[in-house]
């Protein structure tokens, strides 16, 4: 049976705004993720969220928004209301949160942004290595990527598969053609091994 991929997970800086290069990458990769027949999700909030949802709507197609209403959470942006979504997810707090949009989306795009980029990105890795050869690919946005992956190459002890379960793309085109190399990859170990239903990557 077939690896299906259906939904893409967008993530990355929730202050990045129309006319700046950041938002505008994260709009034009939406809607190249779009046209070629997936479904857009992100955390219904502002920056990469809101262009990811407008850049999905503009390339035709469905955006899931997973979002989270927060009380005292005083630097939390919580749901955009310019930030169009098609099916909107709400859990109960940011770690709910960040569980549904890791959880439904199964394979993630993740652009520049601050520390809550830097721990959906970290928890995103950090299952792709338990659940190896089960995990749900990262397409990480940006050469800068690089320098990252390198320091932690250097400094950190990481295991062999852990570099295993990445691409780096610099563009929308880059970003459909490694989601769609890595559900390749998906669909080879799932013939040749037990990579199983979509419940084998649920979180």
């Amino acid at each position: 049976m077939a690896v299906k991929i259906k939904r893409i997970s967008f993530l990355g800086y929730s202050t990045t705004y129309p006319g700046e290069e950041l938002y505008r990458d994260a709009y034009e990769t939406a809607k190249a993720v779009a046209e070629a027949g997936y479904t857009v999700v992100n955390g219904g909030g502002t920056g990469v969220m809101e262009a990811a949802s407008k850049g999905g709507k503009a390339g035709g197609g469905e955006v899931i928004g997973v979002t989270f209403y927060p009380k005292g959470a005083t630097h939390f942006e919580g749901r955009d209301t310019h930030n169009p979504m098609d099916r909107e997810i709400i859990t109960e707090n940011y770690l709910e949160r960040t569980l549904k949009l890791l959880e439904i989306g199964e394979i993630y795009v993740i652009f520049n942004g601050g520390t809550g980029t830097i721990s959906e990105f970290g928890m995103a890795w950090g299952m792709s290595r338990i659940y190896f050869g089960h995990h749900k690919p990262m397409v990480l946005y940006g050469n800068f990527w690089e320098k990252i992956i390198k320091t932690f190459e250097e400094n950190m002890l990481l295991r062999p598969e852990e570099l295993k379960v990445y691409e780096i793309a610099t563009s929308p085109k880059e970003t459909v053609e490694a989601i769609k190399r890595l559900q390749k990859r998906m669909k080879k170990v799932h013939n040749h091994g037990d990579l199983g239903s979509e419940k084998s990557f649920i979180i």
